[in-house]
């Protein structure tokens, strides 16, 4: 799944989440830098401070580039 320009129409897609919101989410493997690994609607969210196996985790979004989003935690890591 891509997210960013289409070329052909030259016009942005709207990405699943935005920066500054919160989410839930469960974390479902941990990145290479440690950090836990979530997906929204496909798009790969890097979760400060998560580990694999946590369950409904609050998290708030940081930032989100072409390919993937970063974020931290704000509660519920079990």
């Amino acid at each position: 799944m891509s997210y960013g320009w289409n070329t052909r129409t030259m016009s942005r897609f709207s990405k699943p989440v935005e920066t500054g919101k919160e989410y839930t989410v469960d974390i479902i493997d941990t990145g290479r830098g440690g950090d836990g690994i979530a997906r929204i609607t496909g798009l790969v969210i890097f979760v400060k401070s998560a580990k694999a196996g946590d369950k409904n985790v609050k998290i708030k979004i940081n930032s989100v580039g072409s390919r993937f989003a970063t974020a931290e935690v704000v509660s519920g890591t079990s």
